[in-house]
């Protein structure tokens, strides 16, 4: 009789235990979902507006998009109107369209006006003024860089040279997103950058 008894006792403890068990793994299954949270990645950078100025700096974006002041070794970025676009209020540089088509010339003028072979074109103001990308979606952005669209709109012409946007299309979804929030944060400039002046295409050669 006492070893039926024990027998029973030792077998409702052992049930008793892996009830315990038991209850505390399916606890920790239903915890487990919970308790990593996914880090964003942001290219081993703090946030996504610290990889987009990250991303800016090493693209060159201010080589073209930020005018230039003379400094102790020659033409500098002058960060004060930094990507705000060719100055509204500079002359057009000079060109001799003839010359251009002919030899393929590209002029400069504060590097952010350039005449070539296609016309006169000047880089945007990149800042978040109203002016420049202020009333831009993310979208818009993307649609620009990865299709060439002026504006980042359908039916707009291309995108002309000198902007290598050809190259730029090759970057992630991630990427052009972090360039754009960046563009977002920094100061805004008012600058209305002259229209480009293209030359129209010449007629299909005839057969």
């Amino acid at each position: 009789m006492k070893t039926k008894l024990t027998i029973a006792l030792c077998g409702a403890a052992a049930l008793l235990i892996y009830s315990a068990c038991t209850s505390e793994a399916s606890d920790e299954k239903i915890k487990e979902p919970n308790a990593v949270t996914p880090v964003a990645n942001y290219g081993g950078f703090e946030s996504q507006v610290k990889w987009g100025e990250h991303l800016v700096t090493i693209c060159g974006c201010n080589d073209c998009h930020t005018p230039k002041k003379m400094g102790p070794e020659g033409p500098e970025p002058d960060m004060s109107l930094m990507l705000s676009g060719h100055p509204s209020q500079t002359p057009p540089p000079p060109m001799d369209q003839k010359e251009a088509a002919e030899k393929g010339l590209v002029v400069t003028q504060t590097l952010t006006g350039w005449t070539g072979a296609w016309g006169t074109t000047y880089a945007v103001n990149l800042t978040p003024d109203s002016t420049g990308l202020g009333a831009w979606k993310e979208g818009q952005f993307m649609k620009a860089i990865r299709e060439g669209k002026w504006m980042g709109l359908d039916g707009t012409r291309p995108i002309m040279p000198p902007m290598p946007w050809n190259m730029y299309r090759n970057m992630t979804d991630d990427e052009l997103k972090a360039i754009f929030s960046y563009l977002r944060s920094i100061p805004p400039v008012h600058n209305i950058v002259p229209q480009a002046k293209l030359v129209p295409p010449p007629p299909p050669a005839k057969s």
